[in-house]
């Protein structure tokens, strides 16, 4: 039997819809000639190359009109597809296939046999500090307008799955899901301007508004039944929010010029005002549900003994949340606010919550505090009033650069050339000093101008709207100082948490001693009241070393940051900087996080989710529900059963193993003198900039080379062309020299034993799945010149190698063969893969190959980068 056949059931569903929208617009001869191409990648996918052949010729016999068309084609198969993925892991059918259908319930039993108590797990329960922080990059590639379109489709296959509906239902619903695909077909799928960065917290919100505003109160709904299904016990309601969220949409300003100072307050504004809006809607239910007139002295005094008490106290709530949101579309507006009470607290909406759900329980009516009332109670312990912490982050050159402009011009010298001692030093002295430093008729440059404006912002807020001021490329200790300083001169009265990002190699291999110089600081131990926050980035340190050697230097780095906050008694939490992508530390949440080093989950753990995988994980609200319980299972896991501590044998050979994939990976990247040339000839890397992914520019300096590239578009393309370069490089030379010495048996032990390493080994075979070097030959045959093949077989050389070393690593025959889901998840979309691929090689050679520009080329190429970044996913 197989067990995807409800899947591939709807993934063909969803096809033959798509099928009749193509025909109704395009013709019965367009149809049949999608067909074609999709019955030969089919058959090319079996191994035939007559197929093959016959595949490439239909593609690159397209007139341009025909260009548009085909490639959105495929693009919506996929899209179709992976909509079709995304609802069966919550259907009926399906939702016992997924990785882990049940992590909570899996996890309290291995507690159980462990001999853990009850009292310890919700102690750690309760304690739980997981933030997840939604940045806009890599953004999202699909539309918000398209997006909206496929939660709908969702909510249609999940009605026909009901067995309680009738034969005229499910028609009624077969035809609402034929509108739904045939509105998407008929839908730009690109944006004609790149968004805002307003736009992308925009969508950020949405996310909260459609997804997490559901699934937040649901899984903690799901997570207080199991307690008290096994152990008696109930979660504390006042306050307790084991997972929250935070935001870089409006707050990233590291190389993105879009995102000001102006640009952070109304984003700020917009989430206040969103979050009202949300709670607005609550309450309208609420009243109409407490209509009883029973209560408690305490809610009697507060509703001035109301006769309708609950009704009274809600609807006072609703009118104060409604005067703050029109309050704060004033603001917006440029409009006077007047006298009107914004609610500036949170404890001005719990407090009034609070009071009715204890009624509630006190007057015997426990059942009905425990529906609604509870799950709003939720929201406020989660969402607050700023729905999403914002986070700032600045490149530390920026804030030094300020320095030295005020240094240089009040004679003091130029703080750039300080060494590090006169900067601590001089930056210390500042922040004791009770006079201002900047001088009133200072007329700073507009760089800094800005620096000091985004400051000022930081100081109009409540602490409790704001998250972390994030430092990308920080070394020293006087990185930290000096925001610190411009934050204290810019008026901030509340200590701010300022966290270093450690992203380079080098800066990862310094960063603990970097914590430790600031620690022994007095001055910056009271202001860091026993609490530090470091981030870890991934995607520019395995850009820097590769994959391999950045994963060893990130886990060596966060055991050291553990190590001296432990001997400081300073308690650490750990941001770590992961992408969706696997480049740049992505992969599934639950093994990542069971993979640290022991005692990093202590003090917390902060993550990014960025771009588009917002949506996989949290674009649907039972998605989203399990996404929750797999983080919350993770880092409970993580701090009740941690890791072992690696054996000796084991960090040698994985220094060993390191310093080999680094060498290898910089010999090829730095050190092949082609290539440059030929990542740029054989991936769309130069057509990329056309794509309006995001509002940051795509390299940190416009006429940089490939080393100011940033680390996105520098995977994207990769996986574009299937070779997935970045996410495996140097990995193949560093496991075959270990293995050549004899240490097969030490890799084996550490694949069984060690959760690091073995996560390291499971991201790279999906990786090797889901590329396909014949893929990456026919870019080459199709775009690059003859001279630059020989690159190109090598690399392909280097991956086959890699695939053969996993394989005898985990004694399979095939990649991916104990992870059945994640195998069929990839291999239900090759077919539609190896069109967009061929079409895009030949979209890419007729576009170098004329100076003039055409739309019809340029429209069908980004559409094709949309579907392929659609299928790869996290390789995408």
């Amino acid at each position: 039997m197989d067990k995807y056949a409800a899947l591939r059931s709807n993934v063909s569903f969803l096809g033959t819809l798509l099928g009749r929208a193509i025909q109704h617009d395009m013709g019965d001869a367009f149809l049949e000639k999608i067909e074609s191409i999709r019955q030969l990648s089919k058959g090319a996918q079996s191994g035939s190359e007559q197929d093959r052949a016959a595949l490439i010729d239909i593609l690159n016999s397209l007139g341009d009109e025909e260009l548009l068309p085909v490639a959105k084609a495929f693009q919506q198969f996929l899209a179709q597809a992976n909509m079709a993925e995304q609802f069966h892991t919550i259907s009926r059918d399906g939702r016992q296939q997924v990785d882990k259908p049940d992590p909570f319930g899996e996890l309290f039993d291995r507690l159980h046999a462990q001999e853990v108590s009850a009292d310890e797990i919700i102690d750690a329960l309760t304690t739980l500090n997981i933030e997840l922080v939604l940045t806009a990059h890599p953004t999202e590639v699909n539309r918000r307008t398209q997006i909206n379109k496929y939660v709908q489709a969702a909510h249609c296959l999940g009605d026909l799955e009901s067995p309680l509906n009738t034969e005229r239902e499910k028609g009624l619903v077969e035809n609402r899901l034929e509108q739904l695909i045939t509105q998407v077909w008929h839908t730009n799928e690109i944006r004609d301007q790149r968004p805002t960065p307003v736009d992308e917290a925009k969508w950020g919100f949405a996310v909260i508004e459609h997804s997490l505003w559901e699934a937040v109160p649901s899984f903690l709904r799901d997570l207080n039944a199991e307690l008290d299904s096994r152990f008696g016990r109930k979660l504390p309601v006042d306050g307790v929010a084991p997972i929250r969220f935070a935001s870089w949409m409006g707050g990233d300003r590291d190389g993105n010029p879009f995102v000001t100072a102006k640009v952070t307050r109304e984003v700020l504004l917009l989430a206040r005002w969103k979050v009202a809006d949300l709670y607005i809607r609550d309450l309208g239910p609420l009243i109409g549900e407490l209509s009883m007139s029973q209560c408690d002295d305490a809610l009697a005094d507060y509703s001035n003994g109301a006769k309708e008490p609950y009704r009274h106290v809600l609807k006072r709530l609703r009118d104060h949340l409604r005067a703050t949101r029109e309050g704060i579309e004033a603001v917006l507006d440029g409009r006077s606010v007047g006298v009107c009470p914004l609610i500036r607290d949170v404890k001005d909406i719990r407090e009034p919550l609070q009071l009715c759900y204890e009624s509630l329980h006190n007057c015997g009516m426990g059942v009905v505090a425990d529906g609604a009332l509870l799950d709003t109670l939720r929201r406020v312990a989660c969402f607050g009033i700023n729905l999403v912490k914002l986070d700032v982050r600045q490149d530390a050159a920026r804030h030094a650069d300020a320095i030295g402009e005020i240094t240089r011009y009040l004679g003091l010298g130029d703080y750039s050339s300080w060494r590090e001692e006169d900067k601590q030093a001089f930056l210390l002295q500042e922040l004791a000093s009770k006079r201002p430093l900047l001088p009133k008729q200072w007329q700073p440059s507009a760089d800094t101008q800005e620096v000091l404006d985004t400051c000022e912002v930081i100081a109009e807020q409540h602490p409790d709207a704001l998250g972390t001021y994030v430092i990308s490329m920080a070394s020293d200790p006087s990185d930290v100082l000096a925001v610190q300083l411009l934050l204290k001169e810019s008026g901030v009265s509340f200590n701010m948490g300022v966290a270093p990002l450690f992203e380079t190699l080098d800066d990862l291999n310094g960063g603990a001693d970097c914590i430790k110089r600031l620690l022994e600081i007095d001055w910056y131990r009271g202001y860091i009241k026993g609490h530090q926050e470091v981030m870890i980035g991934y995607s520019d340190s395995a850009k820097d070393a590769g994959m391999m050697a950045a994963a060893w230097a990130q886990y060596s780095a966060q055991e050291d940051l553990v190590q001296v906050c432990k001997e400081a008694d300073v308690s650490l939490m750990l941001f770590h900087g992961r992408g969706g992508t696997i480049g740049r530390g992505g992969g599934p949440a639950h093994n990542a996080i069971l993979s640290q080093p022991p005692g990093s989950l202590d003090g917390g753990i902060r993550v990014t989710e960025q771009g588009e995988m917002i949506r996989v994980k949290f674009g649907l609200p039972e998605v989203a529900q399990h996404s929750l319980a797999l983080y919350g299972s993770a880092v409970l896991e993580g701090k009740l059963l941690p890791p072992p501590v690696p054996e000796q044998s084991w960090r040698q050979l994985m220094d060993q193993l390191s310093a080999t994939s680094c060498e290898a990976y910089r010999a090829v990247v730095r050190g092949e003198p082609q290539f440059v040339e030929y990542f740029r000839a054989a991936t769309p890397e130069v057509e990329l900039g056309k794509l309006p992914l995001g509002s940051r520019p795509p390299k940190r300096k416009p006429t940089g080379g490939i080393e100011s590239l940033r680390a996105i578009p520098w995977i994207f393309a990769w996986a574009q062309n299937r070779l997935v370069l970045p996410a495996w490089l140097g990995s193949p030379a560093g496991l075959k020299e270990v293995i050549a010495n004899g240490q097969q048996p030490l890799l084996e032990e550490m694949f069984e034993q060690w959760p690091f390493f073995r996560t390291r080994l499971n991201m790279l075979e999906m990786v090797f799945m889901k590329a396909e070097p014949e893929v990456s030959k026919y870019y080459e045959q199709v775009l690059v010149p003859q001279e630059l093949h020989a690159l190109g077989d090598k690399l392909r050389a280097q991956l086959q190698e890699g695939i053969d070393i996993v394989l005898s690593l985990t004694h399979d025959n095939d990649l991916m063969e104990r992870e059945t889901w994640q195998q069929q998840s990839i291999k239900l979309r090759n077919p539609y893969m190896d069109p967009l691929h061929m079409l895009q090689a030949e979209l890419l050679r007729r576009s170098r190959a004329s100076d003039e520009v055409c739309n019809a080329v340029d429209q069908a190429l980004m559409v094709t980068m949309t579907g392929i970044s659609a299928g790869m996913r996290n390789t995408g």
